[in-house]
């Protein structure tokens, strides 16, 4: 069976967080025995969304967690039964499996009862009462499946049982006294016995020891309507297995039946299990139908799932539940932050424009090709998080990677490019939060809460209008959130610079860090582009000097 390693990049993705994922997905899938599955955090932004459509390449599963759920255990398949089997077929398939509940399903597969051993032994020790297969509804398929008995003349498929068990161990006139129509009559191979049965007109004989009927027997069942089998257990034993064959759904537990669902967290169920204590539960998945049980065993060998992180180190900006899953590798090109790991892992952290860069060099570096999708993507995602080597960030290295992996996409970069920033900076049909919320991280520099949002744009009279809103969005989210400082970076593409917007108690940071003054909300830092090179930095400089 394959690993499955879910490998991410950061929340609020961006270009570079997408395709990273993506094309080292493709490498992990290239060079392993895995399932290496891409996902993401939220909603694609417009570029990454022109990208993926360009290259022809679905866009990830969105996850919202990576802490355990019921999904990532090994539940026990136990295959659910149905209704109607015999108490004798339930406990035989609870041997075979070692299992000690069966979930009882309907004809749609949904869940409608439990049966446990207790269930099966309460209903040997504590039934006492001889019309018990009538009132449980048996089937005549059932008595002969629990007495491994034979057909000897058989009045109806069907039969409805009605009466109540009688074993006639006594003599004829005896048997007599004590029989009424529709009875079920255990008796041995004596003729005299087995005619006041018939002719008592019972709904079914059983007789025991592998003895037949007569033929004479046999025409008189006929007429009374008397349905006869032949089994080759005594009369004791058949007496003893024959409320055996009452169906489960008799015994079963039906009322307040506790299940859980693949999607629940195990952090959760596992105080429900020591409330309740159980020996196991059903699990049922998103249509309510039955895949297993799973009891408290399960937990204590329960399998954390597995991720590889991308284009981020920073706990605020990774995954909810990363605690709780293991971290295998990381591939980054920001600064180095606070995710900490139980075991020594793979993390390639390199100051370049792009973290497709890393994750190309990772393909060439094995002589491994990406696909031309794949390559096409890691071309992208340079331009974009380089702005085509406009940011101060852009290497050598970026430039190097992005000529080799154009020649297997086969683009041309600068036609591409501007279609590519043409296609995401538009601000046109936009909300301000999704303009805020489109590339937005959370840093916490010397215990201060810090917001960073940026968007590169060609549309600088587009964000106009905005202005208001935006610094409004900003400040509540300022006094809600706890930020001690939010920053707005409107990136002019063209003209290579960005204007800051700020909010919060702090603000004056970005005045000192920028050696600026601040008339209004916002100051425009020409050559500013880079929100890890030259952004963070300072700021967190500026904090620092408060000291």
């Amino acid at each position: 069976m394959k690993d499955t390693i879910y490998i991410t990049g950061h929340k609020n993705p961006d270009t570079d967080s997408i395709c990273a994922a993506i094309a080292y997905a493709e490498f992990k899938n290239k060079t392993g025995h895995l399932d290496a599955i891409p996902v993401r955090l939220g909603d694609v932004n417009r570029e990454t969304q022109f990208i993926l459509n360009y290259f022809g390449v679905e866009v990830p599963k969105l996850i919202e967690t990576v802490k355990v759920q019921v999904s990532d255990l090994h539940i026990d398949n136990v295959a659910p039964v149905s209704p109607d089997i015999s108490l004798k077929m339930a406990w035989n398939i609870m041997k075979k499996n070692n299992s000690k509940t069966l979930p009882v399903v309907d004809e749609n597969d949904l869940l409608m009862g439990i049966a446990t051993i207790s269930n099966l032994f309460s209903s040997f020790m504590d039934v006492w009462d001889n019309n018990i297969l009538a009132k449980s509804g048996t089937t005549l398929e059932n008595i002969v499946d629990t007495l491994s008995a034979k057909h000897v003349y058989i009045h109806d498929e069907n039969l409805k049982l009605r009466g109540k068990i009688v074993t006639a161990a006594m003599g004829p006139e005896s048997t007599e006294s004590i029989l009424e129509p529709g009875d079920i009559v255990i008796c041995g191979d004596r003729e005299d016995t087995q005619k006041v049965v018939v002719e008592k007109c019972a709904s079914l004989m059983i007789i025991t020891g592998n003895h037949i009927a007569s033929s004479e027997i046999i025409e008189l069942a006929k007429k009374s309507g008397c349905s006869i089998l032949s089994t080759p257990y005594d009369s004791f034993t058949t007496s003893r297995l024959i409320t055996q064959s009452i169906p489960i759904s008799f015994v079963m537990a039906r009322d307040n039946i506790l299940s859980f669902d693949t999607d629940d967290f195990v952090e959760e169920i596992r105080d429900i299990m020591l409330e309740t204590r159980y020996r196991s539960y059903p699990v049922i998945d998103t249509y309510g139908k039955v895949l297993g049980t799973i009891s408290r065993y399960h937990l204590i060998s329960q399998n954390r799932k597995k991720v590889i992180l991308v284009d981020h180190n920073e706990k605020t900006q990774s995954v909810h539940g990363l605690e709780d899953a293991e971290v295998l590798e990381i591939i980054d090109h920001h600064r180095i932050a606070d995710i900490q790991t139980g075991n020594p892992i793979y993390f390639r952290n390199e100051p370049v424009g792009s973290t497709s860069t890393i994750v190309a060099s990772i393909f060439f570096e094995n002589g491994i090709r990406p696909s031309k999708k794949v390559a096409g993507l890691l071309c992208a995602a340079i331009i974009s998080d380089t702005l085509l080597f406009k940011s101060p960030t852009s290497t050598n290295v970026d430039k190097l990677m992005l000529k080799r992996l154009s020649e297997i996409a086969n683009i041309d970069v600068d036609s591409f490019a501007k279609e590519m920033f043409k296609a995401g900076t538009s601000l046109s049909n936009r909300t301000v939060d999704e303009i805020f919320h489109q590339d937005f991280k959370v840093f916490t520099l010397n215990n201060l809460k810090i917001g960073i949002s940026q968007i590169s744009t060609m549309d600088l009279e587009g964000f106009h209008d905005m202005k208001s809103d935006m610094l409004s969005l900003m400040d509540k989210k300022a006094v809600e959130n706890g930020f001690n400082l939010i920053v707005f970076m409107l990136t002019d593409i063209l003209k290579g610079g960005s204007e800051l917007f700020v909010a919060g108690k702090e603000k004056e940071l970005v005045a000192r860090a920028f050696n600026v003054k601040l008339t209004g909300p916002s100051v425009y830092l020409p050559d500013i582009l880079s929100r890890k090179k030259q952004v963070i930095p300072p700021i967190t400089a500026a904090i620092t000097s408060l000291k």
